[in-house]
């Protein structure tokens, strides 16, 4: 068979049911081989959504999501999408084409060196030269893919190694040289850990997106609840913890829950599982965990140390590792705490005293008002991803992810225009469940092109605008720290949301209401093709608490 045949035979034998791809003259040959596949191939509008949505698809199945590209701008263009699913440990293949092997090296039309512009954003970067090698490179691309901590994996193939024709061969076991990602921890390490949480007087747990990628909820939850210990999340482990379990806080951070904040630098020892202490989620790493003993197990040992010394390390699958706390846990009958236990009493004072302290702006529709109602309409079990910006920190405080796993943004890069191509991705992975991005008008405008794909491709989503006209985070940052000198903010009416769906073949609803946004929300429940709800939010609204770059989580400013 040709080489275009046996990526694709490859890729089935992968268990891939989708691929997000656009086509140029690079890749045709794969494309060629595509009309004769089982999987099925989505077009997009633009590569970099592409690469979104194989990310949303991969974050809801927990295994690799595909997409291809052409030489040249169309690979460049998934680069975006590969770096946000690098810094979010997101599996995925990027399957790109390229310029004939005689031609590489020498500025060809459409050339560029994908593999040295990728290997900084990707956890490998593979360049088959022969047909023959490309089934074992794309059982190796999915191996390092998916096991580990995940990422990114890019597979470029020469167009005329895409249709040479050879004996091909696929290998059902493959080794990966110099690749032995640790899977079971040290169990003295894991004793020493479990007898350091029991200990505590004040233990908290700081679930990190680890957390998800591990498909590890049940056992955190039992450990939680063996050691009465409050849970906070970072902002990519939002959704590994229900939101409504009477020991959850919410997320910490720059705008994470003000109690979140509050608490877990009350405690005496944080247990980090899953969780990298990024600058967004600590604040000042010479300040975060003074005088505590920090816990930290994760599957990346390069991550122990990184930002933050830790007393305790535990390196291993998320799962597997609780697992294994939560059975000795049991077994040194950990005393049983009440409600009046001074640190669970203080948990709720926290609670109590925030939620009469930080009060919503007096306008009839804010974007608290607006996320509430949507928590109270939306099925438990929906799939909510995010923009990025205000509407992503209004979500991180004001929406509770009840089930598991079912809210995912893109925390790490911060990707604008990120949350409604991987909502497609996700609506793609989970066809019968309720999909929503919750969206501000500036990350939206970026990849809206994509509504013709859900529209065609039947793959219907909500997306939840929060309409401000404004860049509305950058403005705010000009509120507060550039005396109000607007520059490069403002979007100006345009363009009508409304309109814009309906010319997709969408359907747009426009809310200047509560009431209009009830009815809003369940009418996009019940429709079968994409919905835009374009909600009217003062420009002026400013998302609080806030921990300013640069200073630490008791710096934190509540607005208040």
């Amino acid at each position: 068979m040709i080489g275009s045949e046996a990526l694709v035979r490859a890729l089935e034998a992968e268990g891939v049911d989708f691929v997000f791809g656009l086509p140029g003259g690079a890749n045709l040959p794969m494309y060629d081989a595509l009309v004769d596949a089982s999987l099925r191939h989505i077009l997009v509008r633009h590569e970099q959504s592409a690469a979104h949505m194989a990310d949303g698809y991969a974050r809801i199945k927990r295994k690799a999501g595909v997409c291809f590209a052409t030489s040249g701008p169309g690979a460049t263009n998934l680069i975006t999408g590969i770096a946000t699913a690098y810094a979010d440990s997101s599996p995925m293949i990027a399957v790109t084409g390229q310029v004939p092997l005689a031609m590489i090296g020498k500025d060809a039309f459409q050339e560029t060196d994908i593999i040295g512009v990728a290997n900084p954003c990707t956890k490998y970067a593979f360049q088959p030269r022969a047909a023959v090698e490309i089934p074992e490179t794309v059982k190796k691309a999915f191996y390092i893919a998916e096991s580990g901590r995940p990422g990114p994996v890019l597979i470029d193939i020469p167009k005329d190694v895409q249709q040479a024709r050879e004996n091909i061969q696929f290998p059902d076991l493959i080794k990966v040289r110099g690749y032995n990602p640790i899977i079971d921890a040290d169990l003295s390490q894991l004793e020493r850990a479990v007898e350091t949480m029991i200990k505590a007087e004040r233990p908290i747990i700081m679930a990190g997106g680890g957390v998800i990628l591990s498909g590890a909820f049940s056992e955190l939850q039992a450990m939680a609840e063996l050691l009465m210990a409050p849970v906070v999340t970072t902002f990519k482990g939002k959704g590994s913890f229900p939101e409504n379990h009477p020991l959850a806080m919410g997320p910490i951070g720059m705008h994470g829950h003000p109690e979140a904040n509050k608490i877990i630098i009350e405690a005496d020892c944080i247990i980090a599982v899953g969780a990298r202490f990024s600058d967004r989620s600590v604040g000042r790493f010479d300040e975060f965990g003074k005088g505590m003993t920090i816990i930290h197990l994760d599957v990346d040992p390069a991550e122990i140390g990184k930002n933050k010394a830790v007393d305790i390390a535990v390196i291993g699958d998320v799962k597997a590792s609780l697992r294994t706390a939560v059975k000795m846990l049991a077994k040194h009958k950990v005393v049983e705490k009440t409600k009046d236990d001074p640190w669970l009493k203080r948990r709720k004072e926290l609670i109590d005293y925030y939620a009469d302290t930080i009060k919503d702006y007096p306008r009839e529709l804010t974007a608290k008002k607006a996320l509430k109602k949507l928590r109270e309409i939306l099925p438990s079990d929906a799939i909510v991803t995010t923009e990025v910006g205000q509407c992503q920190m209004w979500a991180s405080l004001h929406f509770d992810v009840i089930s598991p796993g079912t809210f995912f943004s893109s925390t790490g890069l911060g990707t604008m225009g990120f949350g409604f191509p991987a909502s497609i991705g996700a609506k793609a992975a989970k066809s019968q469940a309720t999909v929503v991005d919750i969206a501000g008008d500036g990350s939206f405008n970026m990849t809206e092109n994509s509504l013709a794909v859900s529209v065609l491709e039947k793959l219907p989503v909500i997306v939840f605008l929060m309409n401000n006209y404004m860049l509305g985070m950058v403005a705010q940052w000009q509120r507060t720290f550039y005396n109000r000198r607007y520059m490069g903010v403002h979007q100006n009416s345009c363009p009508d949301y409304v309109k814009l769906a309906e010319a997709y073949g969408a359907q747009g609803i426009r809310a200047e209401s509560m009431n209009d946004l009830e009815g809003a929300i369940k009418k996009a429940l019940k429709n079968d093709v994409a919905t835009v709800i374009d909600i009217a939010i003062d420009p002026e609204e400013d998302v609080y608490p806030f921990v300013a770059p640069g200073t630490g989580l008791k710096d934190m400013i509540t607005g208040a």
